[in-house]
């Protein structure tokens, strides 16, 4: 081949290359492309050698320390982590990660931590029409009626000297469902009529917190005072400055729980950071449950600061305080009727307060008449796992 053809031939692949290079790299302009033929064989190959040594250069630097790229690092390969048995089967798979959740949980200190075993809670459930969104199976108020009888159940399970009171968000105010009581069968009866429970209308956190805040406004200084809010709305519609309750609720010591089923907010996150609580967004049907349910336990006491010292969000006194109790006698079915003071009914069956011996339903209680905290032994025996967990064991 003559040497001046030899210096105007491009080969058709490298002419290839180049042009796969100038697209992802944008190497030449287009007053390249006017030049003559030598012109442009010359800046066609010195845009090949160019364009790939920076498309090379770019693409390392976008990956994590050479080794891969940036977008790999937040992938989760939980298909490695599902393994058949001979059969075929799951289970196994299953099992385990029951297991690795239960040894987390066991790996937490089991120390003696100093708690509140008289607890005081208003469950306020969210009842807007932002509820009936089916996000959540089947719905968002079916599957939080449901987790709330659940998580009712347990807690009276784990902190028998509680109280529970219901409380719903909806058409802009709080309506109270259950008063506040130690019997989980009269808070369960509170909600188990769907058809009372149809969401209607718009939220309002201030009015149903002012209500909780009216109902512990009486508890002695030994009781916690907690709120746990079941939220789906975006909105809440409220009459005056909300963060004046939030202030309201630290000088009361109320401890503000929310897990929210659409999206975090800023007042609902501070509302829990500022009284001492925790705030969660539930992510799918299994998560809401979970972040529920860790709300059963009693929480650990804050020390309050020393004198002229910043205070913590829900401290208390770090000096302990003795507590005045009764243990009544229980009156057999076949004993006569009588008037009880609780409910003004005559019935048999009941318990006799210690100090007054006056008539009461159940236990545990405060005697209506002398005010004596009345419970029973096996409720208290049952109270104090908590402040002795169990020392977390070795696997053989």
């Amino acid at each position: 081949m003559p040497a001046k053809d030899r210096d105007t031939y491009i080969d058709p692949d490298a002419e290839e290359d180049y042009f796969s290079a100038e697209e992802h790299d944008s190497v030449g302009s287009g007053d390249d492309f006017d030049q003559g033929p030598s012109s442009r064989g010359g800046k066609r190959a010195g845009g090949l050698g160019g364009g790939k040594k920076g498309a090379e250069s770019r693409l390392k630097s976008k990956g994590k320390g050479g080794d891969g790229y940036a977008w790999e690092g937040s992938i989760s390969r939980t298909w490695d982590q599902v393994r058949e048995d001979d059969g075929g089967s799951l289970e196994l798979s299953v099992q385990e990660a029951i297991a690795r959740a239960r040894r987390k949980k066991l790996q937490q200190s089991g120390q003696a931590v100093r708690r509140t075993i008289i607890r005081h809670l208003v469950l306020m459930i969210d009842l807007s029409r932002s509820m009936t969104d089916r996000d959540l199976r089947p719905s968002r108020f079916d599957l939080s009626l449901e987790y709330a009888r659940a998580f009712i159940s347990e807690w009276f399970d784990q902190n028998p000297l509680g109280q529970i009171g219901v409380v719903a968000l909806r058409n802009g105010i709080g309506e109270r469902m259950g008063e506040m009581s130690g019997n989980p069968q009269d808070v369960l009866r509170s909600i188990a009529d769907r058809d009372k429970l149809l969401p209607a209308g718009e939220p309002s956190l201030q009015n149903a917190i002012e209500m909780a805040r009216g109902t512990m406004s009486h508890l002695p200084s030994h009781a916690s005072r907690e709120i746990v809010v079941i939220f789906g709305s975006l909105t809440t519609c409220d009459p005056d400055n909300i963060f004046d309750t939030l202030e309201g609720c630290v000088k009361d010591k109320i401890r503000i729980s929310i897990v929210a089923l659409a999206a975090e907010m800023k007042v609902c996150r501070e509302l829990c950071e500022k009284t001492g609580g925790t705030f969660a967004v539930a992510m799918n049907e299994g998560h809401f449950k979970d972040v529920l349910f860790e709300l059963v336990p009693p929480p650990a006491q804050r020390v309050a600061a020393p004198a002229g010292g910043p205070g913590r969000p829900g401290g208390t006194s770090s000096a302990a305080e003795l507590m005045l109790m009764g243990f009544p006698s229980r009156l057999p079915e076949t004993s006569p009727p009588s008037l009880c003071a609780c409910h003004s009914t005559i019935k048999s069956e009941g318990f006799i307060c210690p100090r007054c011996k006056v008539k009461l339903c159940d236990v545990p209680t405060d005697c209506d008449v002398c005010g004596l905290m009345i419970v029973s032994s096996p409720h208290l025996a049952r109270s104090y796992h908590h402040l002795f967990p169990v020392q977390g064991y070795r696997p053989v």
